[in-house]
């Protein structure tokens, strides 16, 4: 089975080489894409020394827009959805993800940290649905028709197609591993604001949904 990797990126030139470089040794997949949405830092550049396909976005559409972006330009069996800020991440942390989709246990895997860092398992066990860290079927990712307006709530929007679909879901524990919180990237103050500003998305995105499921 053909099994591709598509990463979103924004500003992530400090770490997305390091996914990068694991990934390259990770035999199961065949292509990787890394969407750069709209980044102003070297990311594009550290990406394309991998040797990797990359798609530059000029605008920043969030994270929902981005993957859509990476799956418009590619077809497969599978495909692996990886944060481009992971601290940790090895070969066998991939191969644990994709295993029970190739083999057919599940369409899809959700990964959740831990023994990484107390505060992103601590923020995973009380959110694991909020990980952006997946397997899934290449089949199942194509009926969801509004992956692109979710930004943040890209997750939110895969879980809710689950709830209404019979899809097959396993957990998968990602020991030692973690990633940078958005605190340490922008300090402090500037890292809280995109927090909030990423669960406002996420509200927004299911005010929207369900506004619908009304009408």
């Amino acid at each position: 089975m053909d099994v591709i990797s598509v990463i979103p990126a924004y500003n992530e030139e400090k770490t997305i080489g390091n996914v990068l470089s694991v990934l390259k040794e990770a035999p199961l997949v065949k292509r990787i894409i890394v969407v750069s949405d709209g980044s102003v830092d070297n990311t594009v550049e550290v990406a394309k020394s991998y040797d990797v396909d990359v798609v530059e976005l000029r605008e920043n559409r969030g994270k929902g827009g981005a993957l859509q972006a990476g799956l418009d330009s590619t077809k497969a069996d599978v495909v692996l959805f990886l944060d481009a800020d992971l601290l940790g991440l090895t070969t066998e942390h991939v191969e644990r993800l994709l295993q029970p989709v190739l083999s057919d246990e599940a369409d899809m895997t959700i990964g959740i940290f831990e023994k990484g860092r107390m505060a992103t398992d601590f923020a995973q066990k009380m959110a694991p649905q909020l990980s952006g860290q997946r397997a899934i079927k290449f089949s199942i990712i194509e009926q969801i028709s509004d992956l692109d307006v979710s930004r943040f709530g890209v997750e939110v929007a895969l879980n809710r197609f689950i709830e209404s679909s019979k899809i097959r879901v396993k957990p998968v524990l990602l020991t030692d591993m973690s990633h940078v919180m958005k605190e340490e990237k922008l300090g402090v103050w500037k890292g809280v604001a995109a927090r909030m500003k990423m669960y406002w998305e996420i509200i927004k995105y299911i005010t929207r949904v369900d506004s619908l499921k009304l009408k």
